[in-house]
């Protein structure tokens, strides 16, 4: 299976085949201990299992990604973050075999400091370099599976510090919803209800039916979502993992869906709470435009949508709901993903510490209070 020979000229050649049958792979050097030692080597890898064919490194980057990527079982939005990301990296055309951690980080430092064009701060968002980042690494870790490398040159790369989750998040006041649905388009203004009492993303509210509602029972399903697909169609498919759920509603936002339904079209209960193009759902893009309009004449340029879900999340922690409330609330994959986005809202152990004293000092000196009054009264 593996030997070495000495060639006219004088050099070594050491040989061996992976597997039984499998083609020869060869390497010729100048002394037999070399020979010998990179014949150790391969042995070794194949002994523990971390074999790697020197011919798959060959291929580069972008040939790995576009092969890797073909057998992937990728939703459409998914697909168009994994191709963005492994796009943006600059060792598309570097073999595999070639791929060191400097080219990584060498990438990781191009995207913390391009330039966004006139009037734009240099480098993207700590939060869209991370995403990129893992999307990449999967590829890099696929790689690893595939024995085209032997280890991810991504491991243990820094990233840039994204800010706490309490100094990025903007919660919206009462009073600023309060003047968003008031500046919204009527239709619109459901549909901002809906993701300030109800928590829903974007591409959850804007596939909502009639029949996903039973308003008697004050309850809505959530179990679709609208992707926008290329060329500006929209696909209907299932919400995130995790994200399918029954919302129980406050008595106001039904009120306020009755009588958006009211104002519909037609009868039935397959009806398309909102309209965009073509007797389809509106996509991001088209709910985008009603929503910077609502926050331009709201006098808020800065609150995007997804706020007015935060601002949900925000009242069910403030009215004492438990993390796996909320958690189920949102729609969220796991109580963990809750706690990293709002831990900071919930009340800390000095919080409920006060708030017992508090407590225990107005059960001791109400009653006196009132006996001290009572008594200088008589």
């Amino acid at each position: 299976m593996a030997s070495i020979r000495k060639l006219p000229d004088g050099r070594w050649q050491a040989q061996y085949r992976p597997f039984p049958g499998g083609k020869q792979i060869t390497r010729t050097t100048k002394r037999k201990t070399d020979a010998q030692r990179w014949l150790d080597e391969q042995t070794t890898a194949l002994v523990s299992g971390n074999y790697v064919d020197p011919n798959a490194g060959r291929v580069t980057f972008g040939e790995y990604f576009e092969r890797w990527a073909a057998r992937q079982l990728w939703a459409p939005g998914t697909e168009r973050a994994m191709s963005l990301a492994a796009r943006s990296v600059t060792f598309w055309d570097v073999p595999m075999r070639s791929l060191l951690r400097s080219h990584v980080e060498a990438w990781v430092k191009h995207m913390q400091t391009v330039d966004r064009g006139p009037g734009q701060p240099p480098g993207l968002a700590p939060g869209t370099i991370r995403t990129r980042f893992n999307n990449v690494r999967a590829t890099l870790r696929g790689a690893v599976k595939d024995r085209v490398i032997a280890a991810d040159p991504g491991e243990g790369v820094r990233l840039p510090r994204a800010r706490r989750a309490d100094a990025a998040m903007q919660l919206p006041t009462a009073a600023q919803v309060r003047t968003l649905l008031d500046s919204a388009d009527r239709d619109f203004r459901t549909f901002v209800a809906l993701a300030a009492f109800a928590g829903l993303r974007l591409g959850e509210a804007a596939a909502l039916k009639v029949g996903d509602f039973d308003l008697d029972e004050r309850r809505l399903v959530v179990h679709r979502q609208v992707q926008r697909e290329r060329g500006g169609g929209v696909e209907i498919r299932a919400p995130k993992y995790g994200s399918e759920r029954t919302i129980y509603l406050a008595d106001g936002l039904v009120t306020v869906v009755r009588g958006h339904i009211a104002r519909l079209p037609g009868r039935g209960t397959d009806r398309w709470l909102f309209h965009g193009e073509n007797g389809n759902p509106p996509h991001q893009n088209t709910v985008g435009y009603w929503w910077r309009k609502a926050r331009t004449a709201a006098g808020c340029p800065t609150t995007k949508l997804h706020d007015l879900r935060h601002f949900y999340a925000s009242g069910l922690i403030a009215a004492g709901c438990d993390v796996v409330t909320v958690q189920r609330s949102l729609g969220h994959s796991s109580a963990t993903v809750t706690l990293n986005t709002y831990a900071h809202l919930w009340p800390t152990a000095e919080d409920r510490t006060r708030a017992a004293a508090a407590a225990m000092l107005g059960e001791v000196y109400t009653p006196t209070d009132e006996q001290l009054t009572n008594d200088g009264a008589a």
